[in-house]
């Protein structure tokens, strides 16, 4: 009778740790300053490019093919018998940057966790290659076509798991990974069900709102500086209870001393580009952009130029690196995506 109760309780235990192999532990982040970001793989995978959602399978001319570019960061001992949960990243305007995107790409594969960092500026180089025409022309919902399209890839490979991959965004991917919390997009780029675990935008603008606040269900964790011009405080917290409202939980987490980009190549703080802060829009259900002082439809580079012409403001905004708020981030971010990965807190 007791070698039966200690099989049974061997049993029990073995399936308890298998149940829990995959989980990670985000709570120590290697040095970012010394790891090497040339585990980097280059991969590309099927994507398109509308304008807007309401171009969305319209046809090629609106919507064309296109195919996406990222670097592929794959954890040691990731296989199709022990899959790695992953992270897909949105670079900001300034692109992909060696001393971000694929500096987290790098820490995350040593944690444990899969990365692909996009590259969608990269992609569309016959739509745009200087900064101001990039972003006229590369607008954040081909932005977050390559996120949605990057899932797929990532649900394909018998190394990641496909039912925990978040999305983290840096200022102008930020804003998308905000976007790309709510239903409606969600189900416009990604209508096979695919939906990613959880959302991190890193001091992303709150610039849009939905008239259709439904949310995927994915938490979302916002994270700015105090002293961050071109994140408005008032209108991110709007953002957050839409989320909500839209049943999601969605936090706001402000650092006092931080500037824009606390976690880029530069020291600081230094004043860059024009604030977008001023400038609102509105996504309708149909997934038409327009602004909310002119009611100008955004369906196109000129409107898009004139709309952003009569609301950003030619002051910009501060810059400046600051290891110490990156290492905090590092840790909201680690303990939120431990939850979200290994269904319980960090």
């Amino acid at each position: 009778m007791f070698r039966l109760h200690l099989a049974a309780l061997a049993a029990v235990t073995l399936l308890a740790t298998a149940a829990r192999a995959g989980d990670v532990d985000l709570s120590e982040w290697p040095d970012h300053t010394a790891i090497s970001v040339a585990g980097g793989t280059s991969v590309t995978y099927p994507s398109h490019s509308p304008f807007t959602l309401w171009e969305v399978g319209k046809s090629d001319e609106l919507d064309p093919p296109t195919e996406a570019r990222a670097a592929l960061f794959l954890p040691d001992g990731a296989s199709a018998d022990r899959p790695a949960p992953a992270v897909v990243l949105l670079h900001g305007a300034a692109g992909v940057l060696s001393a971000r995107e694929l500096t987290y790409g790098a820490q995350f594969a040593e944690m444990g966790v899969a990365a692909l960092v996009v590259d969608a500026f990269g992609a569309r180089r016959d739509r745009a290659s200087g900064f101001i025409d990039r972003l006229l022309n590369i607008t954040e919902t081909m932005v977050i076509a390559d996120a949605y399209a990057g899932l797929r890839y990532l649900d394909s490979l018998p190394q990641v798991d496909g039912e925990r991959v978040a999305l983290m965004g840096f200022s102008y991917g930020g804003m998308s990974t905000m976007l790309a919390a709510f239903e409606q997009t969600a189900a416009t780029l990604s209508p096979d069900g695919l939906r990613f675990a959880a959302h991190i935008s890193f001091y992303g603008p709150c610039l849009a709102r939905f008239d259709d606040k439904t949310a995927t269900g994915a938490p979302v964790l916002l994270l700015a500086g105090a002293k961050d011009a071109i994140v408005d405080p008032e209108r991110c917290n709007e953002v957050v209870e839409d989320l909500r409202e839209g049943g999601a939980e969605a936090e706001f987490v402000v650092y006092e001393d931080a500037y824009h980009q606390w976690d880029g190549r530069f020291g600081g703080p230094r004043m860059i580009g024009r604030n977008l802060a001023p400038c609102a829009f509105n996504v309708n259900e149909s997934g038409v952009v327009r602004d909310t002082f002119t009611f100008l439809p955004m369906s196109g580079p000129f409107l898009r130029k004139v709309i952003l012409g009569a609301c950003v403001e030619s002051e910009g905004y501060l810059i400046g690196r600051d290891d110490a708020v990156r290492a905090r981030s590092n840790d909201a971010v680690g303990a939120f995506l431990m939850k979200a990965f290994n269904g319980k807190e960090g």
